[in-house]
């Protein structure tokens, strides 16, 4: 048996609902959204949680509620057992120095008006006490030079690269404080397939080397499968499905799950004849106005009464041990 690792963040049944409003001046509220609706999970050192799902469905949410860009609606957060919503201003500080984040696109989350050099190191002048400002440039190259770039293009500016090296300065930037937690929202999609490798190899290595932590935000299932130990499946603002990666893609019991997996691209195409490919029907519904008991319900085959009534809770299944919200959780053994 695997030794348990520790426990470093603890997300406890959090919600963020946006309001909907009526009217200019005097505005009304008609409604909200239904953003993220009661999410748990937890994450260890060294350890990499991928959170997939369909956009809209509410990760990038979860991933600034995480950093305490958001306030929730109701649950909490906690790092190293401290509640991160209910920490003083001096507290939060150090905490930023221990989740940092790599945002999904590297052509807008770079300031164009300022070098290589000034975006990297702007965490120093934030947190003056981690370097010293005569050391400041030194550290910029050595991080530069630790993510695959020539330290000799510190003073170049983001229109200079192209956007596998713009992703690999925005986790240059996340790693100047050396945290513990990197949140990664979408940190590849904008790229092509053979830069996305590079940097999902450049993260494992990253990984390997520093015993950083990972929570991995991607829609591609393929990308997630690569780089997590574990994998939380998001479907309309709630979490439908959790497990190792073999649990989810070898042998997933949420009907969600299953239908995701079913439209993965498959390259031999003696296993694409034979395998079922699931087509779900109609649209997602609008987290303004998700249905009743369980969320898939409108799109899932096996739907029944019961479904429309009660919200199925999030249990180990008798079928597989890991956790899945299904009134009728059924073992689908998958052949990669």
């Amino acid at each position: 048996m695997a030794p348990q690792r520790e426990t470093i963040l603890r997300v406890e049944n959090i919600a963020k609902y946006f309001p909907i409003t009526r009217g200019i001046v005097f505005q009304t509220k008609i409604g909200e959204v239904k953003a993220v609706d009661g999410v748990s999970f937890d994450l260890a050192k060294g350890e990499t949680v991928g959170v997939v799902g369909e956009s809209g469905c509410g990760k990038s949410t979860l991933a600034r509620l995480i950093m305490r860009l958001e306030h929730p609606t109701r649950g909490q957060v906690f790092y190293q057992d401290r509640d991160i919503f209910a920490m003083p201003g001096s507290a939060l500080r150090r905490l930023r120095r221990n989740i940092q984040m790599v945002m999904q696109d590297p052509y807008t989350s770079l300031n164009p008006r300022m070098t290589v050099g000034d975006i990297i190191g702007e965490p120093f002048e934030i947190h003056r006490d981690v370097a010293p400002r005569g050391d400041r440039r030194r550290k910029v190259q050595e991080l530069l030079d630790y993510v695959g770039l020539n330290p000799e293009h510190i003073s170049r500016y983001p229109h200079q690269f192209s956007g596998g090296q713009r992703q690999r300065i925005g986790i240059a930037r996340a790693l100047a404080l050396r945290p513990k937690i990197i949140v990664c929202d979408e940190p590849v999609s904008a790229l092509d397939v053979s830069i996305q490798a590079q940097v999902i190899n450049l993260l494992e290595r990253l990984q390997n080397e520093l015993g950083l932590a990972y929570i991995f935000i991607a829609h591609d299932l393929s990308v997630v499968r690569h780089i997590s130990d574990r994998v939380a499946v998001m479907y309309l603002g709630k979490v439908v499905e959790i497990g190792t990666e073999d649990e989810i893609y070898g042998r997933p019991t949420h009907p969600y799950t299953q239908a995701l997996l079913s439209a993965v691209p498959v390259p031999d195409p003696t296993a694409r004849a034979h395998r079922d490919v699931i087509r779900l029907e109609g649209d997602v519904p609008s987290p303004a106005n998700p249905p009743s008991g369980c969320r898939f319900r409108t799109r899932c085959w096996k739907a029944k009464p019961i479904c429309t009534e009660q919200e199925p809770p999030l249990t180990a299944q008798q079928a597989d041990p890991h956790l899945s919200a299904c009134h009728f959780a059924e073992l689908r053994h998958v052949v990669a």
